[in-house]
């Protein structure tokens, strides 16, 4: 939040967040009190990513250009610029321009990676689970529309994010042998597979039907960035395409925009050396990202169970969570443990304090 502040997006972000309870189920449509989004360390807002992205188009100078239907195909670089060939991917044209500094902010598989840095495979860390991401109509049998609902079995779940003024979306994840191989048929038999051959149930099954006619869905595999460097020259990644903390972590907007913040304080302070700027950069932003990977890595096992045991372990957590005796310690650890803290601390700028 403090990072959006100093953007001068802040104020075109809200939270959607609704006020709706958090259930887990199982199949059969049972359900108790369980842990939703909201509960999670760090006070985290619910928002869409378009959400980030007009408030940040809103916010850009007049004399900014933007173009679409573009992208880098080549990218040459020398010590005083950088030579960058655009091609038109709606009408085939190419022209080569030169600049000062190249930014590539173009998410997980990131083209300016791939161009400057190495494959993809050199850079991505694979986790072995997928995500089919899309939304719902409305509520699910048996729910609110506001409620979070989820559904948590060994190596596969569902969790359906509320928001207060939209349908909820859904989110299936799920473990994988072979990822590859998860893209070779079609994705609905494919989630049907492995959410069989039990019965689905009143609410998986609902969710399931939706999928079968949802216009836009988003199937991926789970992966997160690991480099040695972010920045080679004067061309530097930030956000998913540097580090992508997957949604885990839950930090991916947030580490992106402290990141660009920062990007911009030390270019800034530097203005003589590019390479300065971009060193220093890195060097104060890492030991956070690093810190985030490794909890995106361990909140894992609290989206997606992988085991019988971390499915025990996490209803155990639950239950600590909602007894009178011991609430306190969970709500310790949402507040003030290290996830917290660190999910609250304005760590591209430690010396400014953070928004309330």
């Amino acid at each position: 939040r403090a990072a959006a502040q100093r953007l001068g997006i802040l104020d075109g972000l809200t939270d959607r967040g609704p006020d709706g309870a958090a259930y887990d189920v199982d199949r059969a449509g049972r359900r108790r009190p369980g842990l939703g989004f909201k509960d999670f360390p760090g006070r985290p807002w619910m928002m869409m990513r378009g959400d980030v992205e007009e408030a940040g188009f809103a916010a850009l100078p007049s004399d900014v250009e933007i173009r679409y239907s573009t992208a880098p195909t080549r990218i040459r670089q020398d010590a005083d610029g950088v030579n960058v060939t655009l091609g038109d991917t709606a009408g085939g044209a190419s022209v080569t321009e030169r600049f000062d500094l190249v930014i590539g902010a173009d998410g997980l598989r990131s083209t300016v990676r791939r161009l400057v840095f190495g494959p993809h495979e050199d850079h991505l860390r694979r986790m072995n689970y997928m995500l089919v991401a899309y939304q719902l109509p409305g509520a699910l049998p048996g729910h609110d529309q506001t409620d979070s609902v989820i559904l948590a079995e060994p190596r596969r779940s569902m969790w359906i994010f509320p928001f207060k003024d939209r349908p909820p979306t859904v989110l299936l994840s799920y473990r994988t042998d072979d990822v590859d191989a998860e893209f070779a048929g079609p994705m609905v038999e494919r989630v049907r597979e492995v959410f069989g051959p039990e019965p689905t149930g009143p609410v998986l099954g609902a969710a399931l039907d939706v999928l079968e006619s949802a216009k836009e869905v988003l199937f991926d595999s789970v992966e997160q960035v690991r480099m040695d460097s972010w920045h080679r020259g004067r061309v530097v990644l930030v956000g998913d395409a540097a580090w992508c903390v997957t949604l885990y972590a839950g930090m991916g907007a947030s580490s992106g925009m402290a990141g660009a913040d920062l990007l911009g304080t030390m270019l800034a302070r530097h203005p003589g050396s590019v390479t300065r700027a971009l060193a220093g950069w890195e060097r104060q932003l890492r030991p956070s990202i690093g810190y985030l990977q490794g909890n995106g890595m361990q909140m894992r096992s609290l989206f997606v169970p992988a085991t019988r045991f971390e499915v025990a372990r996490r209803k155990v957590m639950v239950r600590i969570s909602k007894l009178p005796v011991t609430s306190p310690l969970f709500l310790r650890w949402r507040t003030k443990g290290k996830a917290a803290r660190m999910k609250n601390t304005d760590f591209s700028h430690p010396g400014f304090a953070p928004t309330a």
